[in-house]
């Protein structure tokens, strides 16, 4: 490009338009020049270089740390992790929805057994309990009943505690031994202390004196009656007392 001149008595002088210089191209067109705006948009770019070289720069620092590691290889793995990690999550969730489920099924379960033992638990005392009340000495020798009576009739005073049968008296306080001091009392010996306050304790010890109590037998006259252990089991104390004296006086019998 040649700057545009134009000639002036005699003289040449370079072709303004606009307060700038007109410049001609090899190829006949005309071109103005505005330095100041050049200028500005040398400046402009080169601070875009810089920026643009520094970034580079920063982005080969990053990559550098990473020696050889293929991208693409790079890409895949992370996807792999990621799902990965979703499936972790999932399975977490999973995990504990099994656990409860498990442990719900397992108090369930839990909750049985104990039931279970603690039927377990009161139908062996019951037994124990019956055999003692079936095998004592103090009822075959000193009662005009039968075990199984003597057991509806005193049975509530009685239980099985820690392996031992305890006996209690009608304060539900435990009834010590008087020959062993300090000494639960035997089952035989508790049993004979509860007879001793049963307030128709003559009615059902042998040999009693049939008149000793005032207790009549049931009506019927001079026949001999019959109950049932059952019909026994079903009356009241007093009743029971008054069927007893019969039964010891011969003018009742209690039948299975």
């Amino acid at each position: 490009m040649k700057l545009k001149l134009i000639e002036v008595d005699g003289k040449q002088y370079a072709e303004v338009q606009d307060g700038k210089p007109v410049y001609t191209g090899d190829d006949g067109s005309v071109t103005t020049y505005d330095a100041p705006a050049m200028h500005a948009t040398i400046g402009r770019l080169n601070a875009e270089a810089k920026g643009h070289r520094e970034a580079k720069e920063a982005l080969e620092a990053k990559i550098g740390a990473f020696g050889d590691l293929d991208p693409e290889k790079a890409r895949k793995a992370l996807e792999t992790v990621g799902n990965l990690d979703q499936k972790k999550l999932i399975d977490a969730g999973e995990v504990e929805k099994v656990k409860a489920e498990i442990s719900s099924a397992f108090q369930k379960q839990l909750d049985q057994a104990k039931a279970e033992a603690e039927q377990l638990r009161t139908q062996h005392a019951q037994d124990r309990i019956s055999a003692a009340f079936s095998g004592s000495k103090f009822i075959g020798e000193k009662l005009a009943i039968p075990g199984d009576m003597v057991m509806a009739a005193f049975g509530k005073n009685f239980e099985y505690k820690d392996g031992k049968i305890v006996a209690k008296d009608t304060n539900g306080n435990p009834i010590y031994s008087k020959s062993n001091p300090g000494e639960i009392a035997s089952f035989d010996e508790a049993l004979e202390r509860i007879v001793e306050t049963y307030p128709h304790r003559d009615s059902i010890l042998k040999g009693s004196g049939q008149s000793g109590s005032g207790a009549g037998a049931p009506e019927g006259g001079g026949n001999v009656r019959t109950v049932t252990r059952e019909q026994f089991s079903q009356l009241s104390p007093a009743d029971q007392a008054k069927y007893a004296q019969a039964a010891n006086k011969g003018e009742m019998k209690i039948v299975d």
